[in-house]
């Protein structure tokens, strides 16, 4: 059984890094990143099936792919505290030459990261490639993806998603981050884009809800059951509804901070919020 304790503090811990990282370098992109934690810990604490140290093939493990890149905050935080690269590493972001880019890259070869994602609308195009490659290897592992709301205004995702279910990629979970904002103003003022679910059913998908996207245990319930839904013929899309910079209550509910950072005070205030649970970099 899942430690919930442990897994609610480690996330506390990964939203103290995001603030710090971003206010640090006076840059980056909080929001999302915050949005994203509990789901993020989720993963790589749970969920997916990984096995000791990082090859690019991935082989013989679950991979994970991110396509709206720009939270890389969340992810790089969320790796460290995995084990792949040492944690203080996390003082380096955004820095020049730093392996910590402001969105992922893989000159670097940075542990955990296969691919350079932020060219938002990409990210499913390539989850779709693994997941193939996948099935050539007779490797019974899954592929995980996570992509934007937003990013879904964004063309190519539309052709990767219908190829995914005409070609019966089954072994695929794609969670799309319903936060309903971007950088912009919501996603209903920028593009509104109707039922997300209609589309992707109407693309022959399976698509299920996790109406309480910032709730561990209602993600780990969630995943579990798309975990489930897989081999069956179709991918599995996860709409996940999540509240952008959730934990820091002045970033909460507003695109205001999707890609600025705080100052020294907001930054103390941040913290505050979110007392230190495992240490901090």
């Amino acid at each position: 059984m899942p430690n919930i304790k442990e897994l609610t503090d480690l996330t506390t811990q990964v939203r103290r890094d995001i603030i710090r990282m971003v206010h640090k370098v006076n840059s980056g992109h909080p929001g999302g990143s915050l949005g994203c934690a509990e789901f993020f810990v989720s993963l790589y604490q749970e969920l997916m099936e990984r096995k000791d140290g990082f090859d690019m093939d991935g082989i013989g493990e679950d991979l994970f792919f991110l396509s709206n890149g720009h939270i890389s905050p969340v992810y790089y935080s969320v790796l460290a505290r995995s084990g792949y690269f040492p944690v203080e590493e996390l003082n380096t972001f955004r820095l020049i030459n730093s392996r910590l880019q402001g969105h992922p890259t893989t000159h670097e070869g940075l542990p955990g990261i296969r691919i350079a994602s932020g060219s938002l609308g990409q990210g499913m195009s390539v989850a779709l490639g693994a997941a193939q490659a996948k099935k050539l290897n007779n490797d019974d592992h899954l592929v995980y993806s996570l992509h934007g709301d937003g990013e879904l205004q964004e063309g190519q995702n539309w052709e990767a998603i219908m190829y995914a279910s005409a070609k019966k990629v089954d072994n695929l979970i794609s969670t799309i981050d319903l936060n309903q904002q971007q950088i912009d103003g919501s996603t209903d003022d920028v593009l509104p884009m109707g039922s997300i679910r209609a589309k992707f059913e109407a693309f022959g998908w399976t698509v299920l809800d996790i109406e309480k996207g910032n709730d561990i245990e209602a993600i780990l319930e969630g995943m579990k059951e798309a975990k489930s839904l897989t081999g069956k013929g179709k991918p599995v899309c996860v709409l996940l509804h999540t509240v952008m910079g959730n934990g820091v209550d002045f970033m909460m509910h507003t695109h205001a901070w999707h890609g600025k950072a705080p100052n020294d005070e907001q930054l103390a205030n941040g913290l505050a919020q979110n007392p230190e649970t495992l240490g901090d970099y």
